[in-house]
This record gives C-alpha cells, structure tokens and sequence, in this order.
C-alpha cells in the first residue's frame, strides 16, 4: 500500500478521525479509516486507497498510557511508507498535561520517527476554527469565540481550554522548544525562511497560522516544501489537510470526487449519545421534538456495576419498543455539561462499552441499516462491539462538516456495511439528528 499513497494518520479520537476521512475522501482522495491497526487481509482489501487512517483513543489518555501506545502507532504509520505521516488532534485543542497531551504525543512522535522538527496546523476554516498569532479562535451557535472565552470548550469537563495561546497552553505539556509563524510572517513572504531559522535554532516544532483561504495557502506551501519521506511529521487539526488539497490539485495528484449517491430516508435509526456537550444536548432536544423518543441511562448503575446487567436489559427493552413501534430512539447519558453524574476512574470506558452493546442488539434485531454514536470515547467501543474493522466516506455532510456518514465494513467479508455516524461533541447544527434520519444533508 505504499506505491501512491499520499497520507497517513492517526486521529486521537475516533469522530475526529472521520473529520480527516471526510476531508480527504470528500474530495477526491480514496480513503480507509481503520479501528485497529489491520492484519494484512484487511489492509488487500483495500489496497486502492490513497490514504490510510487509523483511529484512536489517545485524547482521553494519560501520559502513561501514550508512553506505552503511541510508539506502536507511531512504527506503524512508518512502515506504510507514506510520505506525510499526521497525528491528528481535535481543532479544538483541547488537552492537558493529565490527558489528551499533545506535547507528550509530539514527544513521542519525533523521538520515534527519528525528526528534528514538526510543524503544527489547527485553524480549519471549514470548521470554523481560526488560529491568528498563535492564538485559538473557535465558531459557536454563529459566533467566533477565542477558545478561552467560549461557551462550551472554555468549560469542558475533562479537558477545559483556559489558554487561547496554543504555545503556551502547548508548554504545560512538553518543554520542547516551539516557534510560530504567524500572519506577518506570511504577508513579508517570509513562511519558509522563518521554518528555517527555527529549524537552526533548535526548535522541536512551529505551529502555522491559519484564517483565511490566503494564510491556508501559505500553511500549504509550508507543508510541501518541508514534509518529505525523510521529514513527514506532522501535527493538527484536519486543517492539515485542508491546506494540503491545493498543493496536491497543483501537482495533478488529486481529481475532481464523483458525486456521492443521495443519502435515503429511513423511517428507523437508532442513536447512542455519551456526550455531555451542550450542542449535542440541542441536537437532542430538537430531535425529541421531530418524532425521536428519548430514553434516559441509568448512569449510576451502568457505569459503575451497580445493578449494571438490569439496567441494560431495561434500557435494551425500552429501545426494542420504540422501533417496534417504528420510532427511532436516543439513549443518551447526559442532556449537556449541567447534566453530568460523578462516577469512579473508568466509567466512562465501561459506559462506552455497554453503549455500544446496547447500539449492536438494537441494530442487529430491527435490522437497522443507519446508525449515530455521539461522543468520541462512545464511538471507538460501539465499533468494537459492532465489528466494525473500517470506515469509509458514504456521504459528506456540507451543513456540519467534521462528522460525516459512514460506511462500516465488518469482519465477515460477505456482511453489507452498515451506514453509521460519529458525532463530535461540538458538530453539528440543532437539526442534525433530524437530517439524518431523513436524508436531508444539505
């Protein structure tokens, strides 16, 4: 798989990871996106793709934990040979020494790729998110908030973004040296040069401004003149590869993508929501309202083994019914930040998991054919306990770009894909549970 592949990636966490394959796939890059690192079977089968992905936990991870997994990840993205290797983060940033490190992973990614420095691009304007000077600015509800000041990141529960200077907030996690090249930077032409005096003073990495479509284009230009099969290392957002596509469409590499087939209503679908955000919390509400019923966990009991397996089949019941009556339910754990129970370390891996059941015997019984997980950390066990051993594009959403339609291909060869969708926290607009179910992504 390595004679025309252009990219390789890991995202951090698994919704971030269809960011990317939407980004690439949605414009004319075949690409596969796959839940574990694949045996050689699964990676024949898909010997076309031009860009390989690889899904994972890390934003929800200690250090210790990134210590121990990443130098795996990171070997294997090597030895695909790919001549840009991404450690995707979310464009939110958010992070901390404790969890999610970036510094940590970029640490580890230099050590273990043997590179002297990395560059680092977050602002994605197809996502709303803008870097300037170094600092953070991200869209909410039709307004831009610096990352420290909005609404719902400045208050995160896990990982809450008090910093909107991404180097700063970058050097509670890692004392390596970085360097920025900003917008002045860019308008004296200066981009290269800059890169280049940090390069001989020692800095481990330099994070590029990005706003405009013209500070993406110069971002671009950076990418391409210093990423290399010698240096391919790179950090961000999947504004990496917003920047990349013209470079690439200037050098003839990438075509113009076919049109995806239109997305059919069904009259079914089932969601499974551990998001506490407060826009996944709109989006369930405004579901309610469009014919959706919703069914409130146990939190207590599930994640915590407090009557867990009763709690299950309960809730397992309550969603047989509401498909048996050909309505489409919401198991969700939380309606927004307020909402949240206190639990033990390790709830919410195990809530991940019995979401995930729930989502597998609900799907295979109705024979369900379109399927939502919203949460990140949700996401990577629904796909376990539903077999799912790869993603591909079905069909990109231009109204809340980041969290497209899947194809989930499953173990069994003979097995037709299941259409499914991961749900960032902060994707989407009010509406998006409804669109989905009804087919309208425009």
């Amino acid at each position: 798989m390595t004679g025309d592949l252009l990219i390789a990636y890991y995202g951090d966490d698994f919704t971030g990871s269809t960011d990317v394959l939407e980004a690439l796939a949605g414009n004319g890059i075949e690409t596969v996106l796959f839940t574990a690192i694949p045996d050689q079977d699964q990676r024949d089968r898909f010997s076309h793709c031009r860009a390989i992905g690889l899904a994972g936990t890390s934003r929800s991870r200690p250090p210790e934990w990134m210590d121990r997994e990443l130098p795996v990840v990171f070997e294997w993205l090597r030895s695909l040979q790919a001549p840009i290797v991404h450690y995707k983060v979310c464009s939110t940033f958010d992070s901390a020494p404790h969890r999610g490190s970036i510094g940590r992973a970029i640490e580890i990614g230099l050590e273990r790729l043997g590179q002297d420095i990395a560059p680092i691009v977050v602002g994605a304007p197809e996502l709303g998110r803008y870097t300037v000077f170094g600092h953070l600015f991200a869209a909410f509800d039709g307004t831009v908030y610096r990352i420290d000041r909005h609404p719902v990141m400045s208050r995160h529960p896990a990982t809450p973004m008090t910093e909107a200077d991404l180097l700063l907030h970058l050097a509670l996690q890692t004392d390596l040296p970085m360097g920025r090249i900003d917008l002045a930077d860019q308008l004296a032409g200066r981009e290269k040069e800059v890169f280049e005096t940090f390069r001989a003073a020692g800095k481990r990495a330099v994070l590029i401004d990005v706003c405009d479509p013209a500070s993406q284009a110069h971002a671009g230009k950076v990418l391409a003149e210093t990423l290399s099969p010698a240096r391919s290392l790179v950090f961000g957002s999947s504004g990496v590869e917003y920047a990349l596509l013209p470079v690439w469409r200037a050098k003839g590499l990438v075509t113009a993508p076919l049109p995806a087939p239109p997305l059919e209503p069904v009259e079914r679908m089932a969601v499974v929501s551990g998001s506490c955000s407060a826009v996944t919390e709109g989006q369930i509400h405004t579901a309610l309202a469009q014919g959706f019923t919703g069914i409130r966990l146990d939190y207590a009991a599930l994640a915590t083994d407090r009557g867990a397996e009763a709690a299950f089949e309960r809730t397992l019941e309550e969603g047989r019914s509401v498909l048996a009556a050909g309505g489409s339910p919401i198991l969700y754990t939380a309606l927004g930040p307020a909402d949240i129970e206190a639990a033990d370390a390790g709830a919410d891996d195990r809530l991940g998991r019995v979401l995930g059941r729930l989502l597998s015997r609900l799907a295979e019984e109705a024979s369900l054919s379109r399927l939502v997980v919203a949460g990140g950390d949700t996401s990577s066990h629904a796909l376990e306990e539903l077999d799912i051993y790869a993603l591909t594009l079905r069909h990109p959403m231009p109204q809340s770009p980041g969290s497209p339609v899947c194809l989930g291909h499953r173990g069994v060869r003979e097995s037709a894909p299941v259409e499914i969708v991961l749900k960032g926290g902060q994707i989407g607009k009010a509406d998006y549970f409804v669109r989905l179910r009804d087919g309208d992504l425009q």
